[in-house]
Order: C-alpha cells, then structure tokens, then sequence
C-alpha cells in the first residue's frame, strides 16, 4: 500500500480544455477509491515515475500535472488525487462536475474495495457530468496470488456491466500505469475531437447564411436606390 500527504488546494475551476500555446488540450482526472487501495502511488508513479512505501493517508484532495503527447498533440493531464475516508466525501464530490475523466480504483487484494465500486459509481451519477469518461482500475497486480482476493475475470466483468475499459495496475512494479491514463485520455481527446467537428460545421452553416443574408440586403438596397 502507499499514500502520500496532500492538502486541499484550490477548486477544480481551470483554464478552456484547449487553446493554449504550451498544450493542445487540457484534461481533468479524477482519481476515485477507497483508502488504501493505492490511488496515491499510481498518481505519484505515473506523475514523478517513483514509488514511495510510507503509510501516510491523503488528506483532502490536490493534483500532479503531467504533459504528454498523443496523436501529434500535446495534452496536459491534471489528475486529482483523492481522499477515501468517508470524512472527506463532502470535499470530493465537489470535485466531479469538473472531471473529463475518472479513474475508478480498487485494490485486489480487499473485497470490500472492490464491492464499493459499485457505490463509487452512484457518486459518479449524481454528481459528475453525463459524458464523463470512466475506466475501472484493479491496482497492487503484483501481489501473490495468495493474497489475491478479487480475480481477473471478476473485474473484468463488473468493467463490461458499466460498458467501461479496465486495467490492472502495480504503482510498485509500474505495470500498466502508463497504459491506464494514455488509454483514458486518448478516448477524451477522441471525445473532445469528435465534440469540435461537430461544432464547426453548425458555426460554418450559420455564417454561411449568415452572409447570404447580408448580400441579399446588399442586392435589395442597390436596386431601391437605382430605381
């Protein structure tokens, strides 16, 4: 297991998701658990590449950035890092109207991390936005087999019940961390791409009749003033 101490800082209250010089988008992810299932380390692993075995338990929320690049374009990731214990509910649900995406994690060695996905996701569908992005995440893959309490099929099952991708993941062996959040924010740029090009051609339409209208004007007004 692995936490890190982080502080409340801040809303999620951020810049346009594009347009700015140094990146192409910007998206906002959630990382979402029980505590103790390891959200820390896979935010600390995938952000600064390190792992870090101090048993000390996030408080309240915070965020990493990292920039990477997917499809020629540069995306600016800001994962938010959540805190489990029920206490810190009221802070946390603030936090989902923001999300682009939210990474649900549980730990397979604890059940009852894993049962709770269920109402992690009713949290989901009350407070965050309908088009949110989800991915289902079994971390601490690297554990023996011995102390494995969930198996492999079981999350892959409740991941196809919600019609979501899943991953296991090891913070500490740094297994399918990368994969995790590219795969996630590759399908919001997707989303995001797909959200444009839906937009630009409505925009060209109306400007289109936008200026047909402008020169019929134009037509009328010459031939009042040539008659």
């Amino acid at each position: 297991m692995c936490f890190a101490i982080f502080s409340v800082s801040g809303s999620m209250a951020a810049p346009p998701a594009r347009a700015r010089a140094d990146y192409d988008y910007l998206i906002k992810l959630l990382l979402i658990g029980d505590s103790g299932v390891g959200k820390s380390c896979l935010l600390l692993r995938f952000s600064d590449g390190s792992f870090t075995t101090s048993f000390i338990t996030t408080i309240g929320i915070d965020f990493k950035i990292r920039t990477i690049e997917l499809d020629g374009k540069r995306i600016k990731l800001q994962i938010w890092d959540t805190a489990g214990q029920e206490r810190f509910r009221t802070i946390t649900t603030a936090y989902y109207r923001g999300a682009m995406g939210i990474l649900l994690v549980y730990d397979v060695t604890d059940e009852s991390s894993f049962n709770n996905i269920r109402n992690w996701i009713r949290n989901i569908e009350q407070h965050a936005s309908d088009n949110v992005n989800k991915v289902l995440v079994g971390n601490k893959a690297d554990m023996d087999e011995s102390k494995r309490a969930v198996p492999t099929s079981k999350g892959q099952a409740l991941a196809d019940e919600y019609g979501i991708k899943f991953f296991e993941t090891s913070a500490k062996t740094n297994l399918n961390v990368e994969e995790v959040f590219f795969s996630i924010a590759r399908d919001i740029k997707q989303r995001l791409t797909e959200s444009d090009n839906k937009a630009e051609p409505t925009a060209l339409k109306i400007n289109q009749q936008d200026a047909a209208a402008s020169v019929d004007q134009a037509a009328q007004k010459s031939g009042c003033c040539g008659g």
